[in-house]
C-alpha cells in the first residue's frame, strides 16, 4: 500500500462515465478513511454500481481517477485486485458445493495453500454463523446465509477492503440483520468497507459516513445524523383534550406550511424546525389560545426524509412509492455539484 495514502483506503476524483447517451457517472468525488464503513445511498440508476466496478478494476472511468489502498486502478488493476474482497449483488458461490468447500477452492485458487485455506475457512464459517451448516451443499442454504458465505467468500484471503454491492437486497428481515451483524463486525477488524444500499436503515445502521448519488452525481455527504440535522424538518403529531376552533390558528406561527388535521378532529400535525424547546412553544400556544393538549409527539427527519428533500423519490424500502421530482428538491440539504 502507498504510505502516502494510508489514512484514506479508497479515493474517487471526479469519475465520469457513460454507456451510450447514458451518464452513469458525472464527476464523482468521495473518500474512505481505513477502518471505517461508508454507505453510497441511491436510487436504482443512480451510479452507484458503476462507481463500485471502477473501484474494483471492471471498468475503466472516461476521466478521472481513482485509487484503493493508494493504487491507481487504471494504471495497477492487479495490484488493487490484491487488496480487495467484492460481493456483488448476485452471490457467486457454486450451489453443489458446500459452504466450507465453496470458501477452500477460493483459498487454494488465492494461493493460500490446503492448510491455511481450511483454518481460514474455519474461522469465516464460525464468524458468519454458518459453521453448523458448513458442510451442507450450498443449494439449500436460505437467501440470508447464502449472502453471508458470499461475504465470507471475500475475506478468503483477509483484504484490507472490502466492496459490499446491495448485500441484503432480497433478503427476510432476519437474514437482513444477520447479514448487518456480520458485516459491523468487520470494522472491530479494521476493514474499510464500501456498501452500496438503497436501505435506509442499513446506511443508518452500518455506515460511518454516507455519500447521497443520484443521476450519477453526488449530491450530498456526511454522518446520518448530520444529514437527518442539515434537512431541517421534523414532523410534530398533536392529539387535543376535545376539538378547538382556533387551535390551528394557534399553532400556524410555529409550523412550516399548513397545519393538518386528521378525521378526529382532536389530531393535528405539520412539519416543523427540528428545533429544541419547540414542544413547549406549541403547547403554550394552544393553552393561551384555550386548547387542552393531551399528547405532542416532535418526530425527528429521517433517513428518508432527507432521501426525498434531495431527490424528490422514496427508496424502495419505503411505503411512500416514488414522488415526483421538483426542482426545489435539494432546497435544505447541503447540495454538490
Amino acid at each position: 500500500m502507498d504510505e502516502d495514502h494510508a489514512g484514506t483506503m479508497i479515493q474517487a476524483e471526479g469519475l465520469s462515465k457513460r454507456y451510450g447517451r447514458t451518464q452513469a457517472l458525472a464527476g464523482v468525488d468521495f473518500s474512505v478513511p481505513a477502518g471505517t464503513i461508508l454507505g453510497l445511498l441511491g436510487p436504482n440508476g443512480a451510479g452507484k454500481t458503476t462507481a463500485v466496478r471502477i473501484l474494483t478494476t471492471l471498468a475503466r472511468p472516461d476521466s478521472g481517477r481513482a485509487t484503493v489502498a493508494g493504487i491507481d486502478v487504471v494504471a495497477h488493476p492487479q495490484r488493487v485486485r490484491r487488496h480487495i474482497g467484492v460481493a456483488g449483488q448476485e452471490a457467486t458461490l457454486d450451489p453443489l458445493l458446500t459452504g466450507r468447500q465453496n470458501l477452500l477452492i477460493i483459498g487454494e485458487l488465492s494461493g493460500m495453500g490446503r492448510a491455511a485455506s481450511r483454518t481460514r475457512a474455519a474461522e469465516l464459517l464460525e464468524e458468519f454463523d454458518l459453521a453448523q451448516a458448513a458442510d451442507r451443499v450450498s443449494k439449500g442454504y436460505s437467501g440470508g446465509m447464502r449472502r453471508r458465505l458470499d461475504i465470507a467468500a471475500s475475506l478468503m484471503t483477509r483484504p484490507p477492503v472490502l466492496f459490499l454491492d446491495e448485500p441484503t437486497t432480497g433478503l427476510d428481515p432476519t437474514g437482513r440483520q444477520r447479514t448487518w451483524d456480520a458485516i459491523g463486525a468487520l470494522r472491530k477488524e479494521g476493514v474499510t468497507v464500501l456498501l452500496t444500499t438503497q436501505y435506509l436503515e442499513e446506511a443508518d445502521a452500518l455506515a460511518d459516513r454516507i455519500v447521497v448519488v443520484d443521476h450519477g452525481a453526488v449530491i450530498a455527504e456526511g454522518t446520518a445524523q448530520e444529514l437527518k440535522a442539515a434537512s431541517g424538518t421534523a414532523h410534530v403529531e398533536l392529539t387535543l383534550t376535545e376539538p378547538h376552533p382556533g387551535a390551528v390558528d394557534a399553532i400556524t406561527p410555529l409550523v412550516n406550511g399548513p397545519v393538518h388535521t386528521g378525521e378526529d378532529p382532536r389530531h393535528l400535525s405539520a412539519s416543523v424546525e427540528a428545533t429544541s424547546g419547540l414542544a413547549s412553544a406549541l403547547v403554550r400556544a394552544l393553552d393561551e389560545a384555550g386548547a387542552m393538549v393531551d399528547n405532542i409527539e416532535v418526530r425527528r427527519p429521517s433517513l428518508d426524509d432527507v432521501f426525498l428533500a434531495l431527490t424528490g423519490t422514496h427508496t424502495p424500502d419505503t411505503d411512500g412509492g416514488p414522488a415526483p421530482r421538483h426542482a426545489g428538491a435539494d432546497h435544505d440539504l447541503e447540495v454538490r455539484a
